[in-house]
């Protein structure tokens, strides 16, 4: 799946496809409350209220770079709390070549905060060993969100994500830290969206007069855009993620700017009563 915003083009590269078995992450999200959203079906639910997710990373290639921004969950790797994510063997990196862009063409890595499903491929196992995945690129991460979890992984789960997929970066020399708002490319920078994550950011494009935004992990599904209070169960603050949902959706609803979710697709935000819908594209 590919758009594009001006000179610049994103695509899409999934790794992990859901239908339903979202209520760990999304507790409110039940099926009934869905169906009382029809904006959300067939794009974002099915018709009987089961959540559509995916997890993915997005290529966004400017005039001048090719950046992935988030990794994913990664093959091969081992202490994650969902059984499933472990271990894996999946064809991501034989996927992303496929679409034109082999490992070695990208030149930057930006991950929009630093959970286990948006950092899984910064590295690879080799020689029993964890390997920067992409040998030609720069990482960069948010200076508050990598200060949090250098200091605050203490269960297993969260020091294993640390160790295997963020610290290898740091050694090999490989990463970045930069300011929440911070400028990457002249099409690229970045806007603090803190509440999911202590230094949560996400991405906003823009060229040739288009807009363009990654949200991470801001709302997880856009049944948050109609529930701003409903927050997900891995908000490190559920107010503060609440409120940022808020700001953020009413800075950029009803305008063109195009929206593209951590793990949903893309659409516009559009204004509805004291809260948003979200219209997909196509």
């Amino acid at each position: 799946m590919q758009w594009r915003v001006g000179r610049v083009r994103i695509t899409k590269i999934v790794e992990l496809e859901t239908v339903g078995s979202t209520r760990f992450i999304l507790p409110q999200a039940g099926k009934e409350e869905i169906q009382k959203l029809p904006w959300l079906i067939p794009h974002f639910a099915t018709d009987e209220g089961r959540l559509k997710m995916s997890i993915h990373a997005l290529v966004v290639e400017t005039p001048q770079h090719r950046i992935v921004v988030d990794t994913g969950l990664g093959n091969d790797k081992e202490g994650r709390n969902v059984p499933t994510w472990n271990n894996r063997k999946g064809p991501f990196l034989d996927d992303m070549t496929a679409a034109g862009f082999p490992p070695e063409s990208i030149d930057t890595v930006l991950c929009t905060h630093l959970h286990v499903d948006h950092v899984g491929w910064n590295t690879r196992l080799s020689g029993g060993k964890w390997v920067p995945t992409f040998a030609n690129a720069r990482y960069l991460f948010g200076r508050t969100e990598y200060e949090h979890w250098r200091d605050h992984s203490g269960t297993p789960d969260k020091r294993a994500v640390f160790d295997d997929s963020v610290q290898p970066i740091m050694e090999a020399g490989k990463a970045t830290l930069l300011a929440s708002d911070a400028g990457i490319t002249d099409e690229v920078s970045l806007i603090p969206t803190p509440g999911h994550s202590p230094g949560h950011m996400s991405v906003h494009i823009k060229s040739d007069g288009e807009e363009a935004l990654l949200t991470g992990d801001v709302a997880h599904h856009p049944c948050q855009m109609a529930h701003l209070d409903w927050s997900s169960t891995a908000d490190s603050d559920p107010a503060q993620s609440s409120a940022t949902r808020r700001q953020f959706f009413s800075r950029f609803a009803d305008t063109p700017t195009l929206l593209i979710g951590g793990h949903f697709n893309a659409g516009h935000v559009r204004r509805d009563g004291d809260a948003f819908k979200f219209i997909a594209l196509g």
